[in-house]
């Protein structure tokens, strides 16, 4: 796939590159990332899986506006023959940084706004690790739907722990996820920037 930033109203998503090894292995090694599947085990192991990426898959940074680095999140998968694809890879690896920014919630916007709109898929999927409870809380919340589970998938943390598989449609993602990631950007607006926006 082509590189290509993504602009929201705080955060961009811009291409990951072998530059971004330091960071994103640092962020790797954090308790965020604990119910990840392992990654590399040095910054050149990362350095050479970011390189390898292949380029049927999207890869980002998510960046503040003032272009500090703050997570990563990824497409993969991509099928267009049966219009799916999996978003995943998803880390905010600099918590304080992003603290009364919404910029999960608008990173997330911008991926699907990638998928549904530019590449006119119709379905994205993913699983969760089963002891990731707060990230299948925030899934659920943005509008994905539990669509089943593979038992004891993945050996994660010292033991082994089931895959539960997410899935969103496009017509669920416009009905019910736009309006309510939309609803959380504009809370974290300055008041008298709501206020013109309105």
């Amino acid at each position: 796939m082509p590189a290509i930033h993504l602009h929201g109203e705080f955060v961009d998503l811009i291409p990951l590159t072998p530059e971004h090894a330091a960071l994103t292995f640092a962020w790797r090694q954090g308790e965020r990332a604990a119910n990840l599947n392992r990654g590399a085990a040095s910054v050149e192991q990362q350095a050479a899986w970011i390189a390898s990426r292949p380029a049927a898959e999207y890869n980002f940074i998510i960046a503040l506006k003032d272009g500090r680095p703050v997570g990563m999140v990824s497409v993969s998968g991509i099928d267009t023959l049966h219009r799916h694809c999996e978003p995943g890879r998803f880390l905010i690896g600099d918590e304080e940084a992003v603290r009364g920014i919404p910029a999960a919630v608008e990173a997330m916007k911008l991926v699907y706004q990638l998928v549904f709109d530019s590449l006119g898929l119709l379905r994205v999927f993913g699983t969760i690790a089963s002891d990731n409870l707060l990230m299948m809380k925030w899934q659920k919340f943005l509008g994905m739907k539990e669509e089943g589970r593979l038992r004891r998938h993945y050996f994660i943390n010292g033991h082994y722990q089931d895959a539960v598989l997410f899935g969103m449609l496009e017509d669920e993602y416009r009905a019910q996820a736009l309006p309510r990631m939309n609803s959380l950007i504009a809370a974290g607006r300055p008041r008298d920037k709501n206020l013109n926006k309105n």
